[in-house]
């Protein structure tokens, strides 16, 4: 294997982190909305956290996205 195929398949295997955290960000949302449904006066108190939930995993589905394309076009063979 070159050095090239192994670059494409790092970059593919990082670019599964961007398909994770839209499932991540689902699971955020979902589970506020449950929780929401069960206990409607506590969930103005817990926007903020949902709000920092939904921060977090589109942070790393960020970064996945930027491994991904610094593997793809900075590393060379």
């Amino acid at each position: 294997m070159d050095h090239t195929s192994a670059a494409l398949i790092g970059a593919g295997l990082a670019a599964i982190g961007v398909g994770l955290a839209a499932l991540g960000v689902g699971n955020v949302f979902g589970s506020f909305l449950s929780s929401a449904l069960r206990n409607p006066s506590a969930a103005d108190s817990q926007q903020g956290r949902l709000f920092i939930g939904f921060a977090a995993a589109e942070l790393l589905g960020l970064i996945a996205f930027v491994v991904a394309i610094l593997i793809l076009f900075v590393v060379k063979g």
